[in-house]
């Protein structure tokens, strides 16, 4: 199996999927700060350096290995547009940069959907530009392009459902509504493992159309 590297694997995506990754079998190897060691699941090495420093992390990435991009501003709100460029974009370039070196085989970058939102714009643009600069450093790379992920403790945006529906009858909010779709935990999990066992080619973009699939295309 390709040894994984994550970043943010002791958040509310990567606790799980590190479980996940674990019971298959993968050899997993996951950045974290120093004191954050113990929050990471079990049979994961633990690799304690700056997330924002290449060279400090970059030594640990295995050859051929594929990196996942977890790490972010936990609960994204327009507020908190300073931090998405001082963590996010910040920790994804150190990542790419870190891959680069390495010569990892395959990126995959968890990123967000790019629809009209005029709340989550500067989000959005970070994003955007995450993507960007790992297309530059001539990587392989998958984006996965969720809006918000339902599961336990995250389940107040169902009681947007109601909209959703009603969106649906009108044409002009029918296409807006779409790209805002509620997915799961597990539909996430779904997801990241699909772009794990089969690298694309080249780049390979899942928007919310793809990961409510049940059967996920090899796009």
């Amino acid at each position: 199996m390709t040894p994984i590297f994550i970043t943010g694997g002791t958040g509310y995506i990567g606790k799980r999927l590190i479980k996940q990754l674990v019971t298959a079998g993968y050899d997993i190897t996951a950045l974290v700060r120093k004191g954050s060691e113990h929050k990471l699941p079990q049979g994961v090495r633990a690799i304690i350096a700056d997330p924002f420093d290449a060279t400090s992390f970059q030594q640990w990435i295995p050859k051929g290995a594929t990196v996942i991009q977890l790490l972010g501003v936990h609960h994204p709100s327009p507020r908190k547009k300073e931090k998405f460029r001082q963590v996010d974009l910040r920790s994804v370039k150190t990542s790419a940069d870190a891959a680069a070196y390495a010569n990892a085989a395959h990126f995959i970058y968890v990123s967000v959907a790019m629809i009209e939102n005029n709340l989550m714009k500067e989000y959005q643009a970070i994003r955007k530009e995450g993507e960007a600069y790992l297309l530059s450093k001539g990587l392989r790379c998958t984006f996965i392009r969720p809006w918000y992920v339902l599961g336990p403790g995250h389940f107040w945006p169902a009681l947007l459902l109601p909209f959703y529906g009603v969106a649906s009858i009108f044409p002009a909010w029918k296409q807006k509504a779409a790209g805002m779709r509620l997915i799961t935990i597990g539909q996430m999990l779904q997801t990241l493992q699909k772009a794990i066992d089969s690298p694309p080619p080249r780049t390979r973009v899942f928007e919310i159309s793809h990961i409510k699939r049940k059967n996920l295309p090899v796009i």
